[in-house]
């Protein structure tokens, strides 16, 4: 995954190694490490992508500080094409109510899964994993209001593992909940 992310960045993963660092606390290190943690212990409800999303972070961090290498990672002027962008959109939307992944998503555009998750949060301005929670709310709002199919049946056909899970995340990207949506329609 290191190398993965170095070549990604246009660095030779030869050109660097990983150092230890016991002497010093790394509050950011830690919190992305604990955020790992608990998706793994509670299965992965947030999906392979919020999995892949957070490994990708843990990578990007240990190279910028724990590595032997000196230039600081920084954004290059390379971006998606356009198709390339449309294609992976269309994956996402055509397979929202999959445990998409970011290795899925880039092999659509045969590029590597960093340097997608790179180039995607550059075009869209949010990362894929964001851009996929974003796109099921989206979705699920729909449904509510041109349906009347149960809430819990609605968040796994947008791809939640659950109603509870599309409930959290409907409320945090909109401030009411998918119950709340569905009353106000049958007003």
């Amino acid at each position: 995954m290191i190398e993965q992310a170095a070549e990604a960045d246009e660095i030779d993963p030869q050109r660097f190694n990983l150092v230890t660092c016991f002497d010093r606390q790394d509050l950011q290190l830690h919190q992305i490490a604990m955020l790992l943690h608990a998706e793994l212990q509670l299965g992965g409800i947030m999906g392979q992508l919020y999995i892949e999303s957070l490994t990708q972070m843990l990578v990007i961090h240990l190279i910028r500080h724990y590595s032997t290498f000196t230039k600081t990672i920084t954004s290059k002027n390379k971006s998606l094409t356009n198709l390339q962008l449309q294609q992976a959109i269309e994956y996402i939307h055509a397979h929202l109510d999959q445990d998409l992944s970011l290795e899925q998503i880039a092999q659509v555009i045969n590029i590597s899964p960093t340097y997608f998750a790179s180039l995607f949060k550059r075009a869209t301005g949010t990362s894929p994993h964001q851009y996929v929670i974003q796109q099921r709310v989206e979705r699920a709002k729909l449904m509510l209001s041109k349906t009347d199919i149960a809430i819990a049946d609605i968040a796994l056909q947008v791809g939640f593992s659950s109603q509870s899970h599309l409930t959290q995340q409907f409320k945090r990207l909109t401030g009411i909940t998918p119950k709340q949506v569905r009353n106000t329609i049958k007003i």
